[in-house]
């Protein structure tokens, strides 16, 4: 059995470390607006914390609040944890067009250069794996991927 002072240390770490959890759903994050370029409607916001590292992998969490957000992505695999909305994916090399559903449990996986649009309806948060180059980091887990 898990103490309240354990269940208490879950609901408010902040890094993630080996042999220990993490509440995704409590993380307070800082929003930010997006840029004009990236403001599809609604005046969409954006919040981001990094948990730590695994191997050459940047591990953390980013919000995007209700609206539309138009994006170019960096290698990435997420986890939808929380809230819903579509991604639409513009063709790029042999990819058509894609859409997808976002709600949580959905995992997805983004390539550099991937331009899209993200169509949020309720407030959406993503567990997120970067690789650690120069392009992904926590400033960008989402805004300018």
């Amino acid at each position: 059995l898990v103490s309240a002072a354990e269940n208490a240390a879950v609901r408010t770490r902040t890094g993630l470390a080996a042999g220990h959890a993490l509440d995704v759903a409590s993380i307070q994050l800082d929003h930010t607006p997006v840029t004009d370029a990236q403001d599809g409607g609604g005046a969409p916001t954006t919040g981001a914390q990094p948990l730590g590292r695994l191997a050459d992998t940047e591990l953390g969490v980013w919000e995007l609040s209700a609206g539309t957000m138009y994006d170019v992505e960096a290698n990435e695999v997420f986890v939808v944890t929380a809230g819903s909305g579509l991604l639409i994916i513009e063709p790029l090399s042999d990819l058509p067009e894609q859409r997808i559903e976002l709600f949580p449990g959905v995992v997805v996986q983004l390539s550099d250069g991937m331009r899209t649009t993200w169509i949020i309806t309720e407030a959406l948060r993503k567990f997120y794996v970067l690789p650690l180059t120069p392009r992904a980091t926590a400033e960008n887990a989402g805004a300018a991927q």
